[in-house]
């Protein structure tokens, strides 16, 4: 039963297709791009976390808690982009919704999704440059570098396959997360709507485009510091880790992925069984 502080999903999917897209795709391009830089940093915010957090914690507690808590951490990222306010290409997937409604164009769409990425891209590295010139990854005897760069080194090695696959799961699990979080009317019921679905994307493996535009550089500009790779264990295994490898192995077939998941499995799937009129419905 659905209680007060809850919409119904009729009711969500009516919102993000009447309000919440069309809102996102006519507000000014220089908001957008402001909101779009913070929600890169907001989500690098989560990966560095994350990061810390689970450095060392596998050793003593075990591969899967680690996971465990690399998801707990990482949540706070989505928690700041939609309870502080700002827009994620991942979550402005569901913006499908409204496109498909015919209340924005195709072309606006897609054009305010290449306008957040870019933001979000901004607002990773700017992350990435803030936490390489603070020394954190110093931590631990070079535990956090260390950590840091095997995130950044595995991901690159993925096949396209495995990385697009990840990337839908991923996106799936995060337009969910969204999803539930405006469902809510309350900022507590948000932030467990949200922490579920992302600590469930994050321990199963799966891939971010936005999160990923924080591990991959930070991981390149560590590739340089000779005691984080010897730590690492990394000597001589770096050859993908560079921009080429960062874009075509790991960045494209995750975008892609994350588009299929977000915008297709919750986005056109919701809009058909919550929002399409019917013939009748629309006489």
């Amino acid at each position: 039963m659905v209680g007060i502080d809850c919409k119904a999903p009729a009711a969500v999917g009516q919102s993000v297709t009447e309000k919440v897209g069309v809102a996102k795709a006519t507000g000014s391009w220089w908001r957008v791009f402001i909101l779009g830089i913070l929600a890169g940093a907001f989500i690098g915010f989560g990966a560095e976390l994350s990061t810390m957090v689970t450095h060392d914690i596998g050793k003593y507690l075990g591969f899967g808690f680690a996971k465990f808590m690399a998801g707990s951490t990482f949540s706070v990222g989505l928690i700041l982009v939609v309870i502080a306010g700002a827009e994620l290409f991942t979550g402005n997937n569901l913006m499908t919704m409204s496109a498909l409604d015919k209340r924005i164009s195709v072309r606006k769409l897609l054009g305010r999704w290449g306008w957040i990425y870019l933001a979000n891209f901004v607002g990773s590295m700017l992350l990435v440059w803030i936490m390489y010139g603070s020394g954190l990854w110093k931590v631990g005897n070079l535990g956090v570098g260390a950590k840091a760069l095997s995130i950044a080194n595995a991901k690159v090695n993925l096949s396209w396959v495995e990385a697009f696959c990840r990337g839908i799961g991923c996106n799936w699990l995060v337009c969910l997360a969204v999803w539930m979080a405006l469902s809510s009317r309350n900022v507590i019921g948000k932030i467990f709507a949200i922490y579920f679905p992302i600590m469930a994307f994050v321990a199963s493996g799966f891939e971010h485009s936005v999160a990923n535009m924080y591990f991959i550089p930070l991981g390149i500009y560590l590739k340089a510091k000779p005691a984080v790779v010897a730590a690492a264990n990394l000597t001589g295994k770096l050859g993908n880790l560079t921009w080429g490898g960062f874009w075509i192995n790991n960045e494209i077939p995750v975008t892609l992925g994350n588009i299929v998941g977000g915008a297709f499995f919750v986005g056109v799937l919701y809009w058909f069984a919550y929002c399409k009129k019917s013939k009748k419905e629309a006489k």
